[in-house]
């Protein structure tokens, strides 16, 4: 009586991890995203450990999901891990106000963004 399980998205040497609303703008995420792309995770991780972006930390623990989600569900050996893919998306902006001089009000606008992390496990070449 139950619905038919759906299909799986990913192929079945990847696992994927989902941050949504990150406080920060999409772009400077960008960087930090471009920082792992298409790295051995292990490099990866010791990038964004000794990064001095303030997002990083963030961006080291959705890595960190990705890296277990594969491990623990999909049965991936984590030491032929690299990060396939680590884009950014924009959410939402909150709007705020703030006191200006001469009774005026300058616009404070507050952005998130969603980061997807996929990684793949690649064959090792021996």
């Amino acid at each position: 009586m139950s619905q038919e399980k759906n299909p799986r998205a990913l192929k079945e040497n990847e696992a994927k991890a989902v941050m949504r609303m990150i406080r920060v703008s999409p772009q400077k995420l960008n960087l930090v995203a471009q920082l792992i792309r298409g790295k051995k995770v292990d490099r990866a991780l010791a990038d964004l450990t000794f990064s001095e972006k303030r997002i990083a930390v963030d961006v080291k623990k959705a890595l960190e999901s990705a890296i277990a989600n594969a491990e623990n569900n999909h049965d991936l050996d984590v030491d032929d891990l690299v990060v396939a893919e680590a884009y950014v998306g924009k959410a939402l902006v909150m709007k705020r106000f703030h006191a200006r001089a001469r009774g005026r009000a300058g616009r404070v606008e507050k952005p998130f963004a969603n980061l997807t992390i996929i990684v793949r496990e690649i064959q090792a070449t021996a």
